[in-house]
């Protein structure tokens, strides 16, 4: 019997995960069609939900990373589906670790830290699906769509008739979107979110934090906030570089995104991609320049 928290819309279930899935933890989603029974990744929550999730025939992944992979120990069996774009993240550990883009003497320790923290094995019987798959289940139907920025292959899992969206890593939370990783794009992380409301959906469902929303206007009013913290960040950097010009490493020092506290090893890369992603657009657009190493604002 689980231990965690639920709520049913239709065919779908969704089991809470700690503190409403905060990462580490996360929220999984379970349809249970009259032919098969399929997941929406695999958080750490599915460790603690037993036959409802270990009777899983087949796993839908809306994005690979550690947090998503932490319960496919417990079904060895079901197939595991994920878009094209994060397949070899989900097949091995050297798939993972060019997917994080991690510098490679930190992988180690990274490794090391994922397999306790969330049990992670590879999965390289993985298939790969495209962007319009749909999952049959009997009653329910799943169909993915593309929606990239987060990571390459991210998608949106939307149950039919139920109009169950699984937004996953496009969590709505007060930290913002994340697009700190090899395969993130922050031109893409723009357009997803841009398209997000055309999907015609009556529940959205977040990985984490924010859990299920089931009224249409507080979830635009929670998107909006959470894309707003793109434009804040630029605004940040610029600030920055008004004050004076600054290097990278010195940027990535300062952090735009995490407290000094936070000292994961996969911290620093993270910064670095996400300032880069940003110098590049406000360069494009102008704002800032580069001179001999040193950024400034124009």
């Amino acid at each position: 019997m689980s231990s965690a928290p639920t709520a049913s819309f239709g065919r779908v279930t969704v089991f809470f995960g700690d503190k409403n899935g905060k990462y580490p933890d996360g929220n999984q989603v379970i349809v249970a069609g009259s032919d098969s029974r399929a997941a929406f990744d695999t958080p750490l929550v599915a460790n603690r939900i037993g036959p409802d999730f270990t009777a899983t025939d087949l796993v839908v992944m809306g994005h690979v990373h550690e947090d998503h992979m932490a319960g496919l120990h417990l079904v060895p069996r079901a197939e595991v589906h994920v878009h094209r774009g994060d397949l070899a993240a989900a097949r091995s550990w050297e798939g993972m670790a060019a997917h994080f883009g991690v510098r490679p003497e930190r992988l180690p320790a990274m490794h090391a830290n994922i397999a306790k923290k969330f049990h992670y094995a590879p999965r390289p019987d993985a298939i790969g699906y495209d962007d319009g798959a749909v999952f049959e289940l009997g009653g329910s139907r799943i169909r993915a769509i593309h929606m990239p920025g987060h990571t390459r292959g991210h998608c949106v899992l939307l149950v039919e008739p139920e109009g169950v969206a699984f937004i996953g890593d496009i969590d709505l939370t007060g930290f913002g979107p994340y697009y700190g990783d090899a395969t993130s794009d922050l031109g893409d992380f723009r357009r997803s979110l841009a398209r997000l409301p055309d999907i015609e959906a009556k529940v959205w469902v977040t990985s984490h934090h924010r859990g299920a929303y089931v009224e249409r206007e507080h979830f635009l009013r929670d998107l909006a906030a959470f894309a707003a913290k793109i434009d804040e960040r630029e605004r940040t950097l610029l600030g920055w570089l008004k004050e004076r010009p600054m290097t990278l490493d010195e940027m990535v020092a300062r952090r735009l995104l995490y407290p000094a506290h936070i000292q994961e090893v996969w911290v620093d890369d993270a910064e670095q991609r996400t300032i880069e992603l940003h110098l590049a657009e406000m360069a494009a657009a102008g704002s800032v320049a580069i001179d001999q190493g040193m950024w400034r604002a124009t």
